[in-house]
């Protein structure tokens, strides 16, 4: 077993929150040893301080990679909050689509911004093509996922899941957009494959590459790594980056602060840009 010091710990936390916008607060401490002591032993690390190190002079990025996946990996499942989609596809939808219809628009743009392994951003693509139905194809309604992890996006884009995965996917979603693959596995049908770009992006970057703006933005379960600062701060990105009337939507256990939020709130974990 490993012992982490309190300048190891400090140097990782300053160093993940950097990066990352992860904070690391002192309660973590023991799930930093327990994830990260499998790769101290794996590389032949005799303390922290070594692979603090290591990852500082890692210039491929892997190192760093591996390190924010073993500390910010939770478990996700299609369907995951079920009542935002279920608020998407009866309210947000009608009335963002109404909207964009009545001045000649057939632009409606999606925001996946912590897309994981992919079973959010597919869940989207199911709920945009039930909404449009045979009208799909005549709107321009694809979604962009970004996440930090390449490792994840790589699942994303095999659409390969286990079926504790599908556990909360409608039977009838299920066999329309996936397909059965030996006893206990589901792979995304190519045409739902096709509705998701996926790209790596760090939220932490200084300038967002987006050029146009977004009106619905989902990105959940991301908010609790980080301190009110930096919440702060991605608030206002996102408000930059969406249209007036735009819907961003946050995870259940999760809050923006009342004060300097530039979004009205509109239930909890939902919010909105005001025209």
């Amino acid at each position: 077993m490993y012992q982490l010091t309190d300048k190891e710990f400090r140097d990782l936390r300053e160093f993940i929150y950097e990066y990352a916008g992860i904070n690391l607060t002192d309660q973590k401490r023991a799930l930093v040893v327990g994830r990260l002591q499998k790769v101290l032993t794996r590389e032949g690390f005799k303390n922290f301080a070594q692979y603090y190190e290591y990852i500082k002079k890692d210039k491929t990025g892997k190192a760093v990679e591996e390190l924010i996946n073993r500390i910010s990996t939770n478990h996700t499942f299609f369907f995951r909050e079920k009542s935002h989609f279920e608020y998407l596809h009866s309210a947000v939808l009608p009335e963002l689509t109404t909207r964009l219809a009545a001045s000649g628009q057939k632009d409606f743009r999606l925001w996946c911004a912590a897309a994981a392994t992919g079973e959010e951003p597919y869940t989207l693509a199911m709920v945009l093509r039930e909404f449009f139905g045979s009208q799909y194809n005549q709107w321009q309604a694809g979604m962009l996922a970004t996440d930090i992890s390449t490792q994840a996006l790589q699942t994303a884009i095999r659409g390969v899941y286990p079926d504790e995965r599908m556990t909360h996917t409608p039977v009838k979603l299920r066999n329309k957009y996936f397909q059965k693959i030996g006893q206990d596995k589901w792979a995304v049908k190519d045409a739902l494959k096709k509705d998701v770009l996926y790209r790596r992006f760090n939220l932490m970057s200084e300038r967002w590459p987006f050029r146009g703006r977004f009106h619905v933005v989902f990105c959940r379960n991301v908010m609790i790594y980080f301190d009110q600062v930096t919440r702060n701060r991605l608030a206002q990105m996102f408000y930059q980056f969406m249209q007036p009337g735009g819907y961003f939507f946050i995870g259940h256990s999760e809050t923006l602060g009342r004060e300097n939020c530039p979004f009205e709130y509109v239930m909890p974990a939902v919010y909105k840009k005001v025209a």
